[in-house]
């Protein structure tokens, strides 16, 4: 392991690119068993690269893996944090406390992942407001040695919990209780591995009769700018509101 904790890329398990190891299950598995619940955890993998101001940043943005776009929008979710974040993505929070650029990431700030459908196209979106700011300044501000930005990519490790839910009561009385790996699985990574970019769970759903209105009223919450406990609340209000609790 590398001095700040992360895997090393020698060290780092070995899949397709944007695979998950470990028991990941397809929609069509979870329509046919019932919804199996999973839970999962993030590896930071080192890339070895890094970038001391905004150009060095843009420059390496254009080609490094895809997975560590996603790892610095999401990844914060699931690593411990003991306040409240200002930013939600990792580029934002370099660009205010490293650059002092608070313009910058602010404009970063709002960037809500999950309205891209591609992860690419959200690679774009950093590097249009990027280059925007660049054009705008007189002189490239540089971080402290110590600050510099430092790539990660992550890989997604997905563990069974052995429970199986056979009808939506059920749902709707298990997901206070899921672990904020579930959540994080469920509804945060599913939204890019289900080919219609729905949440597990309004996938599952949505192959029930009657649930029309539930799998509307889950896909309208709001997925990023909170945390996965919050989510997780939402989420469990929206489903007892509409299906109650099972006995």
């Amino acid at each position: 392991k590398h001095p700040n904790g992360e895997i090393g890329p020698e060290d780092a398990p070995q899949s397709e690119p944007g695979k998950a190891v470990g028991a990941a299950a397809s929609t069509a598995e979870q329509s046919e068993t019932g919804f199996v619940v999973k839970t999962c955890a993030l590896s930071a993998i080192a890339t070895g690269q890094k970038a001391e101001n905004l150009k060095e940043l843009l420059q390496i943005l254009h080609t490094i893996d895809i997975d560590c776009i996603y790892y610095h929008f999401y990844g914060g979710l699931l690593r411990p944090r003991f306040d409240d974040p200002e930013y939600s993505n990792d580029f934002a929070a370099w660009v205010e406390h490293a650059l002092h650029d608070d313009r910058l990431a602010e404009r970063l700030g709002i960037i809500d992942p999950a309205r891209f459908v591609d992860l690419e196209d959200l690679r774009r979106e950093l590097i249009d407001v990027i280059e925007e700011r660049l054009d705008e300044q007189f002189k490239t501000p540089w971080s402290a040695r110590d600050e510099q930005f430092y790539f990660i990519r992550s890989q997604i490790v997905v563990l069974e919990t052995g429970d199986v839910l056979s009808k939506p009561a059920e749902l709707a009385n298990a997901v206070p209780k899921l672990s904020l790996g579930s959540i994080f699985y469920h509804v945060i990574d599913a939204r890019r591995r289900n080919a219609d970019c729905r949440d597990d769970f309004c996938a599952w759903l949505s192959g029930l009769p009657g649930q029309e209105d539930l799998v509307r009223d889950l896909g309208d919450i709001d997925i990023y700018f909170r945390s996965l406990t919050d989510l997780r609340d939402r989420f469990a209000e929206t489903l007892q509101r509409r299906l109650g609790g099972a006995s």
